[in-house]
């Protein structure tokens, strides 16, 4: 005798009221509808996502036992998510009502309720993939929110980086750290539940909920996630309805143990026209900084995207790219794709002309720059010595002087590296080039007269910054 969707869902409910008291039995099944039975898999419809959520908590047990005993060992049971007006989410087949144009696209919820071992509904995490931590290059400017990225990769809203506030400024690294920690947490956890969004996206969503009165829904959906990771949290400024629903999502998930990760381009203390109760929920935690990454720090960096693209650049062209390059690891990619193309698709040699101008593409004032050479000069004059003499292993004293000297503002007023800046004094190593900036600095401590000197020495170098 083939069983049709009602008959075998009226029996399921005869089994589960025997179970259960009155009113939950009203309030928690009741609402439910059966849609259609396929063999040993029987469809119903639940009001919401929170409906789900609640009858995965409280009643697994009761359903298996109910679906069990009517279709058999193998019985399956799925379920049909209403969404917003008429919109369904999660059947079998993976087909979903598609939204009408006018219609904001929604968070994909796939995957079945099943029986026995319930699954939980599966969302896409909207994580790129490509932005891991074995592709994040580490340096002094973001090795503390790095570490402390991992930590929590490996124990997600068990530590106390809850939430985690990420900010600096554009193209520091912001959003491949905070999609790093989503993708190892994905990669230890294949049941955390996931989530990537943009300030602007779950903006539009708050706009798509309130629109279509669902909010409720909206938000259920949202406490559902395990971890939430939000870009860009500026953009709440002067949105005062979508900052009352992320308070309100924001409590629930943290009560509930829940990592929350946020990135932004300043400081907490910093967001105008946000809310103080938002502000001093995302203190609660730990904010952390990335920094502009120094000399060494862009090089590995430029190192780690040319292997990717498979591409060699040699020492002198990668030196001359990193002290241009310093404020936006982007830029230094965009350099990276510009050369690859160039070599490739017009089959040109990488010389340093092309360099410079592809540089420039990027950079204003390429050549607004302080050099060593410069510094060399300047100092070389106020001593009264040849720069010549720099390079050379006389001891005199002012020589000595106007090298060290010469040394310290290279290293303080470059980008170049304490190799670069030894090799350009007649190929002394890093060693001499640490134990003069210490010769200078002890000096200054101790000999005002001394310290006025370098003082006017910095003036002078400042001034060539501007005339260049």
């Amino acid at each position: 005798m083939i069983k049709d969707h009602i008959l075998v869902w009226n029996n399921c409910l005869n089994i589960i009221r025997k179970s259960i008291d009155a009113q939950p039995f009203k309030t928690w099944f009741e609402p439910i509808k059966p849609v259609k039975l396929t063999e040993e898999v029987l469809t119903i419809q639940v009001p919401n996502k929170f409906f789900y959520e609640w009858l995965e908590e409280h009643y697994v047990d009761v359903l298996k036992k109910a679906v069990k005993k009517e279709l058999g060992f193998n019985g399956t049971l799925e379920y049909q998510i209403m969404v917003e007006n008429h919109r369904l989410i999660g059947t079998t087949s993976d087909v979903t009502k598609k939204p009408a144009k006018h219609e904001t696209e929604e968070q994909k919820i796939l995957n079945p309720f099943v029986i026995p071992g319930i699954r939980k509904i599966k969302i896409d995490s909207q994580l790129n993939p490509a932005y891991t931590f074995d592709n994040f290059v580490e340096g002094e400017c973001n090795r503390f929110p790095g570490s402390a990225g991992l930590a929590i990769a490996k124990k997600p809203g068990g530590t106390a980086f809850n939430p985690l506030v990420i900010y600096g400024d554009v193209g520091l690294g912001k959003t491949h750290l905070a999609q790093a920690i989503g993708n190892e947490i994905l990669k230890r956890f294949t049941d955390k539940q996931v989530l990537y969004v943009t300030t602007e996206k779950f903006t539009n969503q708050v706009i798509q909920a309130i629109k279509s009165n669902s909010v409720n829904d909206f938000m259920n959906f949202y406490q559902m996630i395990d971890v939430l990771i939000i870009d860009d949290i500026q953009f709440l400024a002067n949105r005062p309805k979508t900052q009352e629903i992320f308070f309100n999502i924001f409590n629930q998930l943290h009560q509930s143990g829940k990592q929350i990760i946020l990135t932004s381009d300043r400081a907490p203390k910093d967001l105008l026209e946000v809310e103080a109760r938002l502000i001093s929920r995302f203190k609660w935690g730990l904010v952390a900084d990335l920094k502009i990454p120094d000399f060494e720090t862009r090089i590995k960096i430029l190192d780690k995207k040319l292997a990717k693209e498979n591409f060699t650049l040699t020492d002198d062209v990668k030196e001359y790219i990193c002290n241009h390059i310093k404020n936006n690891i982007r830029e230094l990619e965009g350099v990276v794709i510009s050369l690859v193309a160039q070599s490739s698709l017009n089959r040109r040699t990488i010389d340093m002309k092309l360099v410079k101008d592809v540089v420039r593409q990027f950079v204003s004032h390429v050549d607004r720059e302080v050099s060593v050479d410069n510094i060399k000069i300047l100092v070389a004059k106020h001593f009264d010595v040849p720069v010549e003499k720099l390079h050379s292993k006389t001891r005199m004293r002012d020589i000595v002087m106007a090298r060290q000297l010469s040394m310290y503002l290279a290293k303080n007023y470059t980008n170049s590296s304490l190799k670069m800046i030894g090799d350009s004094f007649g190929g002394r190593d890093h060693s001499t080039v640490i134990h003069s900036l210490k010769a200078v600095q002890d000096m200054m401590d101790t000999d005002l007269l001394f310290k006025d000197k370098v003082n006017a020495l910095v003036k002078k170098v400042k001034t060539t910054l501007v005339n260049i």
